[in-house]
Order: C-alpha cells, then sequence, then structure tokens
C-alpha cells in the first residue's frame, strides 16, 4: 500500500459573491510550509458560522475523488476547486470515523470531525446548476478537521492515521443519512463529538425509540 501523502495546501486565493453572502470558497495550492492553528491555516478565510469555527478548521479532500470527479465530469479538478485546504493521496478520507486522529509532517496533529456539507456557493464555483446536492449525494464530500497539535505543514508531508475510534460510523455515513443504530453506536462510542454531530446524532436515535419515527437524515449545513 502506498503511504499516505500531503499533494497540495490551499488557502483562499480571492473573496468572491457568493449565493447568500461573498464566499472563501476560491482557494489555490501554496508552496513552502503554512502555519496551521487552532482556527485553521495560516492565509485562510472563515467567512461565515456556517463554513468554519475550531471543529471545521481545516478542510480535506482525496485526490482519489478528485480524479472519480473529472472523469465524471470531463473537466481536470486541481487542488483548492472543492474549497479544500489539503488534498490528499493513499488516504480514504470518505472512511475516516468520526474522531479519527490524523499525523501529518513532524507533528501537526487533526481530529475528524464531520464532513464537508456543501452548499450553493460550490455550485456557483463548478458552474454547475445544483452541483451541490450530486456532490453529497455520492458520499464523496471529504472530511472537516480539528487541529489539535498545530505547527507547519507543506505539500509532500506523509500522513499517518494516529489512532481510530472503536465506531464504524464514516464521513459517508454522516453525508448521505446515518441510520438511528449507527448513531447509538456514535452517541456510546465516548467519542467527544461536535455539537451539530452530537444532535443530529441524538435527533436520529430518538426516531426509533418508542414513540419516535423511524428515518435518516443527512448532516445539516
Amino acid at each position: 500500500m502506498n503511504q499516505a501523502r500531503l499533494d497540495a495546501v490551499s488557502v483562499v486565493h480571492r473573496v468572491r459573491p457568493g449565493y447568500f453572502h461573498d464566499t472563501a470558497i476560491d482557494k489555490r495550492p501554496v508552496a513552502g510550509p503554512v502555519q496551521v492553528s487552532a482556527t485553521g491555516l495560516d492565509g485562510d478565510q472563515q467567512l461565515s458560522r456556517a463554513h468554519g469555527g475550531t471543529d471545521r478548521a481545516v478542510y480535506a479532500y482525496a485526490n482519489e475523488d478528485a480524479q472519480w470527479w473529472s472523469a465524471a465530469l470531463g473537466r481536470d479538478i486541481p487542488p483548492g476547486l472543492f474549497g479544500e485546504n489539503l488534498r490528499t493521496t493513499g488516504l480514504d478520507v470518505n472512511a475516516a470515523r468520526i474522531g479519527e486522529r490524523w499525523r501529518v509532517g513532524d507533528g501537526v496533529l487533526l481530529e475528524v470531525q464531520m464532513p464537508r456539507t456543501p452548499c450553493e456557493n460550490l455550485s456557483m464555483r463548478m458552474g454547475i446548476d445544483r452541483f451541490h446536492l450530486r456532490f453529497n449525494a455520492t458520499g464523496r464530500v471529504g472530511a472537516m478537521l480539528k487541529v489539535l497539535i498545530p505547527g507547519t505543514i507543506r505539500a509532500g508531508d506523509v500522513i499517518t492515521v494516529d489512532s481510530r475510534p472503536d465506531h464504524d460510523v464514516t464521513m459517508a455515513d454522516l453525508a448521505t443519512g446515518p441510520n438511528a443504530d449507527q448513531m447509538r453506536q456514535l452517541l456510546d462510542s465516548g467519542v467527544p463529538l461536535a455539537r451539530r454531530v452530537r444532535d443530529m446524532a441524538r435527533r436520529i436515535a430518538q426516531r426509533s425509540a418508542p414513540g419516535g419515527s423511524v428515518g435518516s437524515e443527512a448532516i445539516p449545513p
């Protein structure tokens, strides 16, 4: 198996008008080392509460999924096009579990928090009507990460999975609509959950309880 690595590090290139408000989705790769703190990458921006915060400080997307989209759309998907900060190779980002931890380079430690929830700004970025819905439905959405240990990263850094929790709830599961059993498993795992993930898990788990309704939902934006 090839060693997982960081192919590119991207930060905001230009703030653009978005669907509801300005967006920092236009990210481009940068050369050299980039400092990572609890709030994200040096030189990056988060323009709304729906797209940032410490639980979503860094966004990672797999090169393998970018290549899948490239074939599906018949166009190149360069690093940063989907608004990601990190483009990886050799790491199944969509199969990452909530609470999984990745070590990048010499010491930066990142924790998987939740899947990316695409909005209309992604459709505008791609020039494809309702593309964000198609993007989400595939489960190839990437992962939003929390920074546990800050430091410096750069393209070419090795990525290792430092730890994986016992549950098996993945990014793709949350993106496409987990069931009540998965959400009970997640709640019982003891993994610290971001508030929006915890709230969703409780709602879905409650639906199969006596008096509740059965169903599933994807993580809200």
